[in-house]
């Protein structure tokens, strides 16, 4: 395949026909062995073809052009060693999908005349615009009239044995490629037909054309070496710059795209690519080739023949090598039309409507930029294509940037301010100036803005430029600006807070109950949502060593998973947290609640039980099976929470509850954990005449809440939603341990005193 489309290029370029055949020999041999891509097949490109025509007739000739393939070598070489590479990685997917599409698409309307026997056009160009002033569709119109039978029944039989080689396994897993069978039946049945007289005869014109040296030392006379004179030309740099930026660009593109194609999906290092084809450009221009790149055809129709390493690139170079040296007038011998069905094949394969429906479904940021760039290679070129393309791929994104471009969220503090924090990205560049600049417009007057840079490695001067004018200019609309994360990294910028992210003995006294269980809802809703209030550690820490004033106390599970500070989303000194296994009351949990709320302030208590709770579920487990806490654990002191536990616990309700499904063991244990928080509010009202005279005066509220550890939620109640308690009156499960040593005991003492 290699040879006809080194050939069409280097004709299409208006270059010697060997040059074309060189580019491949080197881009097999020298770049393949120096690449680190497992699949790419460098030669001379089609979408060079414009750029070297226009550069060797401003030039003067081809000597003094190979001069600037050189110079193009040695910036392609800088390029890589600069680490450039990287430029590759800022191509979007929907650009890169539409190279490989419109490929395809091109090989398809491209090789149809081929296929038919309309061999005017090289078999190597792919532009719209051909060098034989016709377009891709002017053509397909003209091989309709100018059909070869011979051609026509070549390109189809070898379409068939293409197509049906894929559906037989024994024939697919063999080791004979089926284009390696295609050229050889195509010879063959050349070769047949010309003994048929005039009419079936291919003319040289349909078949595969090399250049024929008289001898092996006769074939370096086709080299052709550069012409130095030529540096005194400004116009030489020019060109070789444009050859440079050119053949990297294409290669960096058709590199992305061809990991896509890759069965293995391999990647290889962009920066050792550029090496690479330096190289094999400062070798190609000292000994007569055109320039080379990676080239996505042959490298499709090397995946599609089940390439698995960089071998078969080399061992392509060396055979072009061998075969135009030793054998050119074989090779001669293959009609261009099975080649041009090979091809078309490969286009089919790359042009897949599953891709076509693919991005369709993606909406349309995606299927847009990758149908603009499918159009546009089709009816331009490659390159150009791709810079449209791509064009159109930066305006979505601008696009994208200004509707959605930085994380915003409204945060609401304890004391009620809302404060609309703006948290910058890594990198801010001017993409995201226009979005910052609309967002900061639509603050309202007397709003609060937070801007966030904790998190930001770079910020564009112009960013800077535009928050420096907005913090002069907050004045006008009274804005109260915060900045945070700048200090280190931008003197230009100072942080400040300024609101208070703490609770302090103002917010404190400023806050009721209701306010105190909102802000405990809002928080809980912020953990579910994973969106938490920004704040200060080192503030916080310097506000609480000076002193705590809480806005609730919080009687919790000792359960690891009921985390109360996360579970609301709280900072240090906002509450008191008092956790207790099954979260019950004693006096000394009672003396800290009223210590809380009379002396310290909180305004809110809040007893929380939770789902799948530990120690409900052991309760009723030692309930039903008659044993004791210590027997059951070995602890010796377990037994004071599981007698204040079972006083929430019917005993006739789970007499069977060993035998009880899983679901409905869960359900229960649950419905027991509200009861128990039932309990606790009832137990804190009915023993702390100081809590029952805060609640009357409606300094203090009493809460019930209920927290779901799957999901993470929060259920609170309100004193008139709880249900009213009556306490189970079961013998202790103490005094059940003392119950069988007592007995024994007192059997002792009667047979003694009566003995």
């Amino acid at each position: 395949m290699a040879l006809p489309l080194c050939l069409g290029v280097a004709l299409a370029s208006n270059a010697p026909l060997f040059s074309g055949i060189l580019a491949g020999i080197i881009g097999g041999i020298i770049v393949g062995s120096i690449s680190g891509s497992s699949v790419s097949v460098s030669g001379p490109a089609a979408g060079l073809t414009a750029v070297v025509a226009v550069q060797i007739q401003q030039l003067g000739s081809f000597e003094a052009f190979l001069v600037a393939v050189f110079l193009a070598g040695i910036i392609q070489l800088i390029l890589g060693i600069c680490k450039l590479g990287f430029v590759a990685a800022f191509f979007p997917t929907s650009v890169i999908k539409g190279l490989l599409w419109a490929i395809g698409i091109i090989l398809v309307l491209k090789q149809i005349p081929h296929l038919v026997g309309h061999d005017v056009d090289p078999i190597g160009g792919n532009s719209f615009i051909q060098a034989d002033h016709q377009n891709t569709f002017s053509e397909l119109l003209v091989s309709i009239f100018d059909m070869h039978p011979s051609a026509v029944l070549i390109g189809f039989l070898s379409i068939l044995i293409l197509v049906l080689w894929d559906k037989f396994k024994v024939l697919k897993d063999s080791k004979i490629p089926s284009p390696v069978i295609v050229i050889v039946l195509s010879i063959v049945i050349n070769l047949f037909l010309q003994k048929m007289g005039a009419f079936w005869s291919l003319t040289p014109a349909h078949l595969v054309q090399v250049p024929v040296a008289n001898s092996i030392k006769g074939s370096l006379d086709f080299l052709i070496m550069p012409d130095f004179n030529i540096l005194s030309n400004p116009t030489l740099f020019t060109a070789a710059i444009t050859i440079a930026l050119v053949a990297s660009l294409e290669t960096l593109l058709n590199v992305e795209a061809l990991e896509k194609l890759d069965p293995l999906k391999r990647s290889s290092h962009p920066n050792r690519e550029l090496i690479a084809q330096g190289c094999g450009n400062m070798i190609g221009g000292l000994i007569g080739a055109i320039p080379m790149t990676s080239v996505i055809v042959r490298s499709s129709v090397n995946i599609n023949a089940g390439a698995s390493s960089k071998i078969s690139t080399v061992f392509h170079g060396l055979l072009i090598l061998f075969s135009v040296v030793f054998i050119p007038n074989w090779l001669n011998l293959i009609p261009l039309s099975a080649l041009a069905a090979i091809l078309l094949v490969t286009g089919l394969k790359l042009a897949s409507p599953e891709t076509l429906k693919q991005m369709w479904k993606e909406g349309k940021y995606q299927f847009l930029p990758f149908i603009v760039t499918v159009l546009a290679i089709v009816f331009t070129d490659l390159l150009m294509g791709v810079i449209i393309g791509l064009a159109v791929a930066i305006c979505f994104i601008l696009h994208s940037n200004i509707r959605r471009p930085i994380k915003k969220v409204m945060e609401k503090h304890a004391n009620g301010t809302e404060v609309l924090h703006i948290e910058l990205p890594n990198q801010v560049s001017f993409f995201n100036k226009a979005s910052l600049e609309n967002t900061l417009k639509s603050v309202p007057s007397g709003g609060h803005v937070l801007i966030n840079a904790s998190g930001t490695d770079y910020i564009d001067p112009d960013i800077l430029d535009l928050i420096n004018d907005f913090k002069k200019d907050k004045n006008d609309k009274k804005i109260v600006l915060s900045l945070a994360g700048f200090q280190d990294k931008y003197s230009q910028l100072e942080d400040q807070i300024q609101y208070i992210d703490f609770t302090s003995r103002e917010m404190q006294e400023g806050l009721d109950p209701k306010r105190v269980l909102e802000t405990l809802k809002e928080g809980n809703l912020r953990f579910r949502n994973e969106v938490h209030l920004t704040r200060s550690l080192t503030r916080q820490l310097n506000i609480a060593s000076t002193g705590q004033y809480p806005m609730a106390v919080v009687l919790s599970c000792i359960d690891s998973r009921s985390p109360v500070e996360l579970i609301f989303d709280l900072s240090i000194g906002d509450i008191f947290s008092v956790r207790l296994a099954g979260n019950v009351i004693s006096r000394k949990v009672l003396g800290s609640i009223e210590y809380s709320c009379a002396v310290a302030g909180a305004k809110v208590i809040l007893v929380m039980g939770h789902t799948s709770c530990g120690a409900i579920k052991a309760t009723v487990d030692l309930i039903c099976n008659n044993t004791t806490a210590l027997e059951a654990t070995g602890c010796a002191n377990l037994d004071w929470l599981v007698d204040e536990i079972q006083k929430c616990i019917n005993k006739d309700e789970c007499k069977d509850y060993n035998q009880w499904p899983i679901e409905q063991k869960q359900k229960y244990l649950d419905r027991l954990a509200f009861k128990n928080v039932c309990r606790t509010i009832h137990k804190i009202r009915q023993n702390s005449s100081t809590i029952e005279k805060l609640l009357i005066s409606g300094k203090i509220a009493i809460v019930g809440a209920m927290y779901d550890v799957s999901k993470g939620d929060v259920k609170f109640f309100e004193i008139n939603e709880l249900e009213p308690f009556e306490e189970n009156d079961h013998q202790s499960s103490l005094l059940n341990f003392f119950k069988t040593p007592m007995k024994k005991l007192s059997t002792f003492l009667k047979n003694r005193k009566s003995n």
